[in-house]
């Protein structure tokens, strides 16, 4: 996963509250085995309406509640895919949120004001170092758990992170070899 530091760049408006993973990734496209190609199936229902327009930016601006429903892994897929770096928002269900940051795809909680007028810029800059959102009239500071900032800033996914305490697992494993008769099974 590459390493998130910041994200510049043009912003994509998705002005709904409460979206799911099921209309973010339709349940007929989770039969893939592969973590790519999941772009072209984003919103797949909503891209039906000849009105529906989602431009290709680096960070989506959307609504309260977003991620909400099933634990699908593939709706973060999808959105990363299509080219979203980051999604900006007021709230996001905790298991999305959380498999987005597993994945690299960087989420940020603003207060709804801020997303507001977030949503009427046309640019902007997440910087994950500062914690803060910038655009043409408007800035905000935004919290995220430390752990998660250190992965994301890193670029570590969990194998990652567990590779990391290489030493510190050879030494547990060290430490707890007995020496006597094998009581399992080889």
């Amino acid at each position: 996963m590459d390493p998130i530091r910041v994200v510049s760049g043009g912003v994509t408006v998705l002005d709904r509250a409460d979206v799911d993973t099921d209309q973010i990734m339709p349940a007929q496209f989770l039969k893939r085995v592969e973590r790519t190609g999941f772009g072209e199936f984003l919103f797949y229902e909503w891209a039906k309406d000849p009105n529906w327009k989602l431009d290709k930016n680096r960070i989506l601006v959307t609504g309260r509640n977003f991620g909400s429903g099933s634990s699908r892994e593939h709706a973060p897929w999808g959105l990363q895919d299509y080219g979203f770096k980051a999604i900006v928002a007021p709230s996001f269900a905790d298991i999305f949120f959380n498999n987005c940051t597993k994945i690299g795809l960087l989420p940020v909680v603003l207060p709804e004001e801020d997303v507001r007028s977030l949503m009427q810029a046309s640019e902007a800059t997440v910087d994950l170092e500062r914690q803060v959102v910038e655009w043409e009239g408007g800035s905000a500071s935004f919290e995220i758990d430390p752990e998660t900032r250190d992965r994301l800033l890193n670029g570590l996914d969990e194998i990652g992170v567990t590779l990391n305490e290489e030493g510190a697992i050879a030494a547990y494993e060290r430490e707890r070899e007995r020496t006597g008769p094998v009581t399992t099974a080889l």
